[in-house]
């Protein structure tokens, strides 16, 4: 990703097909300011195109790589306080992300938020990590994920009704709205929850290996998340641990994770919610994911949101390139 124009990511199927059509490189940068409002030049645009083509022949990298050692930490810390922030938000943490860099980066307690709030922080960093260890293994096993599961509810109360580290006992749901009276869907059943698991397992991991763009990445991403929170696998945890998981493919391709916004909470809630109600209640061999319309805009939500991190990558690149030149 050394030198990558990184807010081209997401669009490079489409920029592709355009190069396809014959379209100059000039044009193509103009439709991307007026299809997606981003301001690049045509040299960005080939530099782009021959830089993936490149990468795609040297094989995946991590989005870090090639940095100086200590922008790589300021990269990666950057990234964990980010993504740890917004995911623990957006379950009802209420720590702010100066909080949250403060706990994280110096060690501090703060005064007057819930050790809870602090525990959950804690242990989401952990996971991070859990996760980027993940990136050179062949595939993730049960035991993987109740390690994961682990990490995100590390310090909770022990109760053997709603185990850590192990499948949920329990039915589980949630409640939103239709028609101006609330509903409550059920998640998939406790007793199918073993089976849908090892299918949930086989199939990711064999998602896996064929994610190698961009789309490709995203794609697997979506599965794997709405996937993921159909089934719902253990009592609590499921968002962090779905928002984790579903990055895999992005960090494996080299790219950074997408960063769900605290502030893009209820779309993300409502776009979930929409598209839960479509499926509704997984069964043991139900289909997955069912095609719905909701997917197409769940994946144009998560560009959006893809291009926080996406940028961070490529300013900490500039300040590498710049360095360099000094």
């Amino acid at each position: 990703m050394q030198g990558l124009p990184s807010k081209l990511i997401p669009h490079e199927s489409e920029i592709r097909a355009w190069k396809a059509q014959g379209i100059s490189y000039r044009k193509i940068a103009d439709l991307l300011e007026e299809t997606h409002g981003l301001r690049v030049s045509y040299n960005s645009v080939y530099s782009f195109l021959n830089t993936r083509d490149r990468a795609a022949k040297q094989g995946p990298s991590t989005f870090w790589q090639g940095l100086p050692l200590d922008l790589q930490q300021s990269l990666l810390q950057q990234i964990t306080v980010l993504w740890s922030h917004g995911s623990t938000s957006i379950e009802g943490n209420t720590l702010t992300l100066g909080e949250t860099t403060k706990i994280l980066e110096l060690g501090l307690t703060i005064h007057g938020k819930p050790l809870k709030d602090h525990e959950e922080v804690y242990g989401h960093a952990k996971a991070i990590d859990l996760i980027y260890a993940w990136l050179e293994a062949d595939k993730i096993t049960r035991e993987d994920l109740f390690d994961l599961h682990r990490c995100v509810m590390q310090k909770s109360p022990i109760d053997a009704l709603r185990p850590i580290g192990n499948w949920k006992l329990d039915y589980n749901g949630t409640t939103g709205v239709v028609e101006g009276k609330p509903l409550y869907m059920e998640y998939a059943s406790p007793l199918d929850t073993p089976a849908l698991m090892t299918r949930w397992l086989k199939e990711m991991n064999r998602k896996l290996l064929h994610a190698h763009t961009p789309v490709k990445a995203l794609n697997v991403y979506t599965w794997v998340h709405l996937t993921f929170v159909r089934i719902h696998p253990f009592f609590d945890g499921n968002g962090r641990m779905a928002r984790l998981l579903a990055n895999l493919p992005l960090l494996k391709c080299g790219y950074p994770p997408i960063l769900i916004s605290p502030e893009k909470r209820p779309l993300y809630i409502d776009l979930l919610w929409e598209y839960e109600r479509a499926a509704g209640i997984l069964r043991k061999s139900d289909r997955l994911l069912p095609p719905h319309p909701v997917l197409g805009s769940f994946k144009k939500f998560l560009k959006t949101e893809w291009q926080e991190s996406l940028s961070l990558v490529e300013e900490i690149r500039a300040r590498a390139e710049l360095r360099a030149t000094e």
